[in-house]
């Protein structure tokens, strides 16, 4: 159980980012995914331009997702070190549910590409959101996969970019509490 999500804020309140790494079955059926996405795609939306997309790598995809990485990486780095070749591979094998988030612009005279960043962000949140709600963990990240053309390609067009990865599952261990700002920090009055 991951803590108390009886109340709108109580969910708020108790939701930790899982490391995908100790994400652990089960993650959620395909009806809770559906749901979950469903939910990620209620964000707000200036305009109605839905200017993210989302690409589920299914666990019986997750081998070809993985040469994918693979090839990138050989082709921008060279060849990996063990321990990057490690890592590599955990990426792909990882959590029981992946979903790489796109942000996805459209032409707009009326809305800045800002405000559809913007919507991107809070879509992936929401996708978070949801899997708590449901009881279980995500973990969003990023790092040299997120900033790969060749990736990219894999799942979108030239005019897109990954947001991220969001990595979903149970917790096989205790979400930790990070260092959270003091509210002095980041509110003013004005």
């Amino acid at each position: 159980m991951l803590n108390d999500r009886s109340t709108p804020l109580s969910l708020l309140e108790t939701r930790r980012s899982g490391r995908p790494r100790d994400l652990v079955e089960p993650g959620p059926n395909p009806e809770e995914l559906a749901r979950i996405l469903g939910i990620a795609a209620r964000t707000p939306d200036h305009g109605k331009l839905h200017p993210w997309r989302f690409v589920h790598v299914a666990r019986e995809r997750r081998a070809a997702f993985s040469d994918l990485l693979f090839a990138a990486y050989r082709a921008e780095q060279g060849e990996p070190s063990e321990a990057t070749a490690e890592a590599i591979a955990r990426l792909a094998s990882q959590a029981p549910e992946l979903v790489v988030v796109l942000f996805s612009p459209k032409e707009s005279a009326k809305i800045p590409l800002w405000e559809q960043q913007l919507s991107c962000g809070a879509a992936a949140m929401n996708l978070e959101h949801a899997a708590h709600a449901l009881g279980y963990a995500a973990g969003w990240i990023t790092g040299w996969p997120a900033y790969s053309e060749q990736i990219r390609d894999a799942f979108g067009g030239d005019s897109e970019k990954i947001a991220g990865f969001i990595y979903i599952g149970t917790p096989g261990m205790p979400l930790e509490e990070r260092a959270r700002p003091e509210p002095d920090e980041v509110i003013s009055r004005w």
